[in-house]
């Protein structure tokens, strides 16, 4: 590539993209919003207990590092300049939660992921000091449900069980942060003047935040126990946080001076990387998840079918927020990565994908992937992963068509509460995420759903919404947010090939799966070991007893 090429390229933005399966670092152009460059790294989650869903905070942030040198590596070999990156931005997993010392920078337990269900009883122990233990108590406030989903009850068992956080916290060494939080404390300086803050979409996931006065709420805080002084502080979407530092460990230094300045939590980026800006536009995203999200414009819309209140994003300081209505689903890539890594049915997800279309069928098997609970419109911690309907003729390809299937089920039930509380039907459904790369998946989807599924051709839109806010920002202005001046996107379309009829007949067979899913898990189910040497009562009885009958034969001389 000549210099003059280079020139003509323009200014260029980066993108952290930190995901739950994966980290990645992604450059765009900032005129044109071509992918330039990436580099992904997969990140490992921890299973401690049954229920129990981990990550190490310092391999999120080696990972990170990690794709930027090797980003920044492969643009060399491109020759293209990393002079021309004028701003970063950053989307990440939400809900998933952090605490560390400011003092050395380290973190005090693992990140609990957003997935895990080890506060149950945190959450049926909170319930009981809420009038008629309504789960909904807060959600005027915070457009939430109280749910093990959230950030709050989180680190309220972090507090209850972690000795050495308890310390840090009276010590006042103590840092809370979602995964955003985290990184940005750690890329701008760490224990040496790190940024400590958050934005508000990410905020909006805590439960600890009031999502109209955009601000912590004492109330809750005191609720939850939850000293104030531990929390972010919160931000906009769209400005200068701080400016890149130095990692002194890794010696790694590409991007330093650069100013980050965008932050979005994963499913309010990929809202704006579809440029969702208009009241009644929507997406669809699977990942790790899957997450449904109407924009409402800057009316906070509240669910009477199961869904969430959320910040959609808020692009400058002196701009207004954009709420949006979301339906949240816990499992739909991860039913994949289930099948390859738990079942072995597969090596690959490429592999999951032919084994259900050799098939083409479920041959009346259903699968509900409720390994979390269900989560909207449900909001059901008791269901637990069933499959049913099988028979002898069963085999793995069956199985993995009915694992797809479960996604676009579980699609089509959050869809239509969101038909119901915006009153507007969707015509289309707007898609992306890793799991689009599935063609299978999409034309299911569009067969459950009897409308057609739209995907761009450019998957990156989680990443390209953070690029475009760190754009945006004042003080780097290099990424246009008019309508006018955004780059129309090509996209692949998916229309329906069977009759609704079908269609409504396979969906009636799911929801009868997923009452069958529920009421598997109580607050009184054993955790941990269920060996009977776990009551210490019982367990003295029985080592009594076979002392007392060696004793007897040994009497006996026998």
């Amino acid at each position: 590539m000549a210099a003059s090429e280079r020139t003509a390229l323009g200014p260029l933005v980066g993108a952290i993209d930190q995901g739950t399966s994966s980290t990645r670092f992604l450059v765009f152009n900032a005129k044109t919003a071509e992918l330039l460059s990436h580099h992904q790294v997969e990140i490992k989650q921890e299973f401690p207990r049954e229920g129990w869903v981990e990550q190490d905070p310092k391999e999120i942030l080696n990972s990170v590092y990690e794709c930027v040198e090797k980003t920044c590596e492969k643009m060399k070999q491109l020759n293209i300049n990393i002079g021309n990156i004028r701003a970063i931005g950053v989307t990440n997993q939400r809900e998933t939660t952090v605490v560390w010392d400011k003092t050395t920078g380290e973190p005090l337990y693992n990140a609990i992921v957003w997935l895990d269900l080890r506060t149950q009883s945190t959450v049926e122990r909170l319930l009981k000091r809420i009038p008629g233990k309504n789960k909904t108590f807060s959600k005027f406030k915070t457009g939430l449900p109280l749910s093990t989903y959230f950030s709050a009850v989180k680190l309220r068992w972090l507090l209850d069980n972690v000795e050495e956080i308890r310390k840090a916290v009276e010590d006042r060494r103590a840092m809370f942060g979602t995964i955003d939080s985290w990184l940005i404390w750690s890329l701008t300086g760490g224990k040496n003047g790190g940024i400590h803050c958050t934005d508000v979409t990410n905020a909006s996931r805590t439960m600890l935040f009031n999502i109209h006065s955009l601000e912590w709420d004492p109330e809750l805080c005191k609720f939850f126990d939850i000293p104030m002084e531990i929390l972010p502080n919160v931000r906009s979407s769209s400005e200068v946080y701080g400016l890149m530092k130095i990692c002194p460990s890794r010696k790694s230094g590409a991007l330093t001076g650069v100013p980050i300045s965008g932050c979005l939590g994963d499913q309010s980026a990929a809202l704006v990387g579809q440029m969702c800006f208009r009241d009644g536009q929507a997406k669809n995203t699977y990942g790790t998840g899957c997450f449904l999200l109407c924009n409402t414009g800057q009316k906070s819309v509240f669910s009477e079918h199961g869904l969430i209140t959320t910040i959609a994003y808020k692009m400058g300081r002196d701009k207004p927020a954009f709420y949006a209505l979301e339906g949240s689903v816990a499992i739909a890539g991860a039913v994949v990565r289930w099948l390859r890594d738990n079942l072995g049915i597969a090596k690959t997800s490429q592999e999951v994908e032919k084994l259900a279309a050799d098939v083409g069928t479920s041959y009346g098997c259903y699968f509900v992937p409720a390994f979390s609970g269900l989560y909207a419109p449900y909001w059901e911690p008791s269901a637990r992963g069933i499959i049913c309907g099988l028979t002898q003729f069963t085999n793995k390809s069956h199985i993995a068509f009915a694992a797809l299937e479960a996604v676009c089920f579980q699609t089509r039930e959050i869809l239509d509460a969101m038909n119901k509380d915006c009153g507007i039907p969707l015509s289309q459904l707007q898609v992306d995420g890793g799991m689009t790369n599935n063609k299978i998946l999409m034309q299911l989807q569009s067969d459950i759903l009897c409308i057609p599924v739209v995907k761009p051709s450019m998957p990156e839109t989680t990443a390209l919404g953070a690029a475009m806010a760190a754009g945006a920002a004042e003080g780097v202005g290099v990424w246009s947010l008019n309508p006018g001046d955004l780059t129309a996107v090509t996209c692949e379309r998916f229309e329906p090939q069977i009759n609704p009829e079908e269609s409504e007949y396979r969906y009636a067979r799911w929801k009868k799966a997923v009452m069958k899913s529920m009421g598997w898990e109580t607050s009184d189910s054993p955790n941990g070991d269920t060996s009977i040497f776990c009551s210490l009562p019982l367990g003295i009885f029985i080592m009594s007893s076979m002392v007392m009958l060696i004793g007897a034969k040994y009497i006996s001389g026998k």
